[in-house]
């Protein structure tokens, strides 16, 4: 199997532009790129099939460009959206270029001989004036073309509409393409399935300008079994940025991945062999509540995303629900992993005075002191999931797991964390 039939059996080739492809990535060293809007300080977990993708490539001998989108990050693509975008400040977009750069610096290789390249195209579109930009690049675009996008024919036809600043998106992206092409000699763009009509637009662009070779491939959306975009959980999305989801949360996403889509995950978002994926298919399929698969997948993406640190505190974070003696962390650490549960603040001075019941009668636990008396008695209270029943226990910083913070359990499953401040 070649490399090009290696990234169709896993599933990663939606689209591409000309069969010579094929070839090409097989047996020479070409220079790539894929773009990311800064719409947000962290990527998310659904950005990662891309941010893979550029991985596999790279260690194929191909070269990758990362472009961040400083100028069109300020006028938004519609692709995708049903409304509008809002215009975002320069403060945010650079606060977002920052967090985003830090994120794709940790996983693609930015030294070697094909080394890793990150562009901004706010240097080159920022340079523009508006009569250069028509002259130089609008002449070549056709509004017949333009229309005929999937992006702007269903935005035309929606309620929202679509503003010329938003049409004039895939011309800018058009550029970048161009750009790259003649100063770096860039001849593939890879990006999602919704990007397809931009990136033909760049494709058509850079051969009517440099009369060169250029190409485009996207790879498939991901979604869950609902068609819910992939990396969107209930509470919103799992972002790479430890500090907005925690390795234990985007742990605790992964393992619960739907049995009919683990596989594919695997295939997409893994470097495992596709010899060791056939394996794991082969316990979805004959021992399924191992979730043996899950798991993999998990173990693999923490560890990708957060390093082996990240990894062992998202499997210490799942034992403790699971029963271990919760010590030695941190207030940050707990917050991520209780992030969801019901929480109180006492002040700090409280502690070595304040006693054990009346703490449990302030907390959403318990209605009164003896109800909470009687579950103490009961044996049904924990400190830190160890057990206490005694009623005459003193509050003090030996009970604190963390800097401040203590986490209190009633029965098997009510959980409420109390912070000393």
């Amino acid at each position: 199997m070649n490399f090009f039939e290696e990234l169709e059996a896993r599933g990663i080739v939606n689209q591409f532009s000309h069969d010579e492809l094929k070839e090409i990535l097989n047996e020479k060293k070409i220079s790539f790129y894929c773009g990311y809007d800064p719409t947000a300080k962290s990527l998310q977990l659904g950005n990662l099939f891309a941010v893979v993708t550029m991985m596999r490539l790279q260690k194929q001998g191909h070269k990758p460009y990362v472009l961040v989108g400083g100028a069109t990050g300020m006028i938004g693509d519609p692709s995708g959206k049903s409304d509008e975008r809002n215009l975002q400040t320069q403060d945010d977009l650079d606060k977002n270029l920052a967090g985003q750069k830090a994120q794709l610096e940790k996983l693609l290789d930015f030294s070697g001989e094909n080394a890793a390249t990150m562009v901004n195209n706010i240097d080159w579109i920022g340079k523009f004036s508006l009569i250069e930009f028509l002259r130089d690049v609008g002449k070549r675009f056709r509004i017949g073309e333009m229309l005929s996008k999937d992006s702007v024919k269903s935005r035309l036809n929606s309620d929202a509409g679509i503003s010329f600043t938003e049409f004039t998106y895939q011309m800018i992206q058009g550029y970048d393409f161009a750009h790259l092409n003649k100063e770096y000699d860039v001849s593939l763009q890879i990006g999602g399935a919704d990007q397809w009509g931009n990136m033909v637009a760049g494709m058509d662009l850079t051969r009517k300008m440099h009369s060169k070779p250029a190409f485009c491939m996207t790879i498939p959306l991901l979604t869950d079994s609902n068609g819910k975009k992939f990396g969107k959980s209930e509470g919103g999305a799992i972002y790479l940025d430890p500090s907005m989801t925690s390795p234990y949360k985007m742990y605790q996403f992964l393992l619960n991945s739907d049995d009919s889509f683990v596989i594919k995950y695997l295939k997409t978002l893994t470097f495992l062999t596709l010899e060791e994926i056939a394996e794991y298919e082969k316990l979805v399929e004959t021992e399924p509540h191992l979730r043996a698969a899950q798991k993999r997948l998990a173990e693999e993406i923490v560890t990708l995303v957060h390093g082996k640190e990240g990894l062992e505190a998202a499997i210490r974070a799942t034992e403790f629900f699971f029963g271990k003696v919760i010590e030695n962390t941190t207030d940050e650490e707990l917050a991520g992993i209780f992030d969801d549960v019901p929480s109180i603040e006492l002040d700090k001075a409280q502690l070595g005075e304040l006693s054990y019941l009346d703490m449990l009668a302030q907390t959403p636990l318990f209605k009164s002191k003896g109800e909470a008396r009687k579950m103490v008695g009961q044996n049904g209270v924990a400190i830190n999931n160890v057990k206490n029943k005694d009623i005459d226990h003193v509050i003090s910083k030996d009970d604190l797991a963390s800097e401040s913070c203590l986490i209190l359990k009633k029965g098997k499953k009510n959980y409420c964390v109390v912070k000393f401040i």
